[in-house]
């Protein structure tokens, strides 16, 4: 990581005191740092605060599980199985025994474990009280936010308020879906008031005010939708992305910014590649460092390694593992600049010595490979690994807030000027257009019913957000997801590809809607075997 980095560096050589493990040990280890030695200063305060950060950087969460174990095969991607010999969850061939399941269960339990035990010793050590209710804030978030991909992803889940003070002490049950979402909506609501504006802070590492707000505000629409289907939160949701919006701190970046040579819409995650950070573009980003300026403190995420396929050391390795379907391509319109960064136009010959870029033919579309995150702009300075880069993922965006605001505006008022003018901003800067101003061509068309508007948000979300771990949970608040897996498996098996591809290709769609099981990753093995309190989600 890179401004978190030595301080996540630093724990490791604390001891672990901070894991979540629950471990039956004989005798205390000689490297245990007990917590009432601990946290007596400021900087204590901040080596845990970034443990607490340290799980989103993990291989199960943001370096690889949520946006491509579990991100890939939806109605924008697919991963490209040249076999049927083997299991993995981006074709839905898992069960609970799978570690991608269990690894996502374990770090977002480790983050919350580590969370509690700052905000029980915060009061310890005399320091500057903003500092310390800014630390707690983050703390506080953090917590919520891992209990949110907790209950997001597997439903009812043990709500954890409290450090493990017994580690015999396992059989815990699963608290309803519901309590779990109400207890990390007051949990934000609360770090929303203590947390620092994201201007003051300076990087989009660490969570600032309106980081809380646009996540509380994603959080209200997954409320909102299936399988709450509480309709009251979309006018919170509306509230709390207004609420980003008018703070000022944040604004898309556009075409004519000063030194800008690429398109805005690709600057964004080229600067991802080059270790920059925008806060203006982007408010939230999981931090990894592949600096070799900085190589004690690498951590690297898989981010640009399952992009455009290439195996030359001046691109850096990568396998191409996410390929487009039909229907993402055919959403962007004419002049959109998205499509072609998003979804690669050409190829590399990988039997040359250096790179060269081959056109894609123009009637292979499907196939093609997801482009947003492109190695070949990483440093020559930066660590080059096969299946490791330093490239940030990015939680949360400027333009999804927008979306979000249209979306819950149009379920609360209808496609009202608000609506139109959120969602307008994030289509012209598609086009390469100034945000602010009309355009007859990237503008969406007038009048439209609240349910035509509602399909326009479905779709821009997939033209802007593709590949950002973002649609499988939007199709399942939606109640599209069998209906769309199922359309996008027929356009599989009609399309121009080779018979054996597509039935690779198809495998992991049928799979998917077989089942209403698939709404819900299973519970773990490792904690069904542990916890007799909780029991195994339907159908798994």
């Amino acid at each position: 990581m890179k401004r978190l980095a030595i301080y996540v560096y630093a724990l490791g050589l604390l001891g672990i005191f901070l894991s979540s493990c629950q471990k039956i040990l004989d005798k205390e280890p000689s490297d245990f740092v007990q917590p009432e030695n601990y946290y007596n200063s400021e900087n204590d305060l901040n080596f845990a605060l970034a443990g607490v950060y340290d799980p989103l950087g993990s291989e199960y969460l943001y370096a690889s599980g949520l946006w491509f174990q579990f991100g890939d095969c939806t109605d924008e991607s697919f991963y490209p199985n040249s076999s049927n010999s083997f299991s993995a969850p981006m074709f839905y061939q898992y069960d609970y025994t799978n570690p991608f399941v269990g690894g996502l269960w374990q770090e977002c339990y480790k983050g919350i474990e580590r969370a509690n035990l700052l905000l029980e010793h915060i009061d310890k050590p005399a320091m500057d009280e903003r500092k310390r209710q800014a630390i707690a804030g983050e703390a506080l978030f953090l917590r919520a936010y891992y209990h949110f991909l907790l209950v997001s992803n597997f439903g009812a889940v043990p709500l954890k308020m409290a450090s493990t003070t017994n580690v015999s002490s396992v059989d815990i049950p699963a608290t309803p879906a519901k309590e779990v979402y109400e207890q990390l909506l007051q949990d934000m609501r609360e770090a929303e008031t203590k947390v620092l504006k994201a201007t003051e802070i300076g990087n989009a590492s660490h969570v600032s005010q309106t980081t809380v707000q646009g996540i509380l505000a994603r959080v209200c629409l997954y409320m909102a939708g299936y399988p709450l289907k509480d309709e009251t939160k979309y006018g919170e949701a509306l509230e709390w992305a207004k609420k980003v919006v008018e703070s000022g701190e944040h604004r898309l970046l556009e075409s004519y910014d000063t030194g800008l040579t690429n398109s805005a819409y690709s600057q964004i995650f080229i600067n991802h590649a080059q270790d920059k950070y925008d806060i203006g573009e982007c408010l939230w980003e999981a931090d990894f460092n592949m600096n070799e300026g900085n190589s004690a403190y690498a951590e690297g995420g898989r981010l640009g390694t399952y992009q455009i396929s290439c195996v030359n050391v001046d691109t850096g390795y990568a396998s191409g593992g996410i390929r487009t379907t039909i229907k993402l391509y055919n959403l962007y319109g004419e002049g959109d600049l998205r499509r072609d960064w998003a979804i690669t136009p050409f190829t590399f010959e990988s039997t040359q010595t250096t790179a060269v870029r081959v056109p894609q033919p123009a009637n292979n579309i499907i196939n093609r490979e997801s482009g947003k995150w492109r190695r070949y702009f990483e440093p020559n300075s930066f660590i080059k690994q096969q299946y490791r880069t330093g490239q940030n993922f990015p939680i949360l965006r400027y333009a999804d807030v927008l979306l979000m605001l249209a979306e819950a505006e149009n379920e609360v008022n209808g496609p009202t000027a608000i609506a139109y003018e959120a969602i307008n901003q994030v289509r012209r800067r598609g086009y390469g257009l100034p945000v602010q101003a009309y355009s007859e061509l990237a503008d969406a068309a007038p009048g439209l019913a609240q349910s035509d508007f509602r399909q326009l948000i479905m779709d821009e979300r997939a033209r802007e957000l593709c590949f950002e771990a973002l649609r499988k949970p939007d199709l399942i608040r939606w109640g599209t997801f069998t209906d769309v897996l199922s359309a996008t498996a027929e356009e599989i098996m009609t399309s121009n590809a080779s018979t054996t591809n597509k039935s690779r290709w198809v495998l992991g769609y049928n799979t998917a809607i077989s089942s209403p099981r698939y709404l819900l990753l299973p519970i773990p093995a490792l904690e069904i075997n542990v916890n007799k309190a909780i029991k195994q989600n339907p159908g798994w």
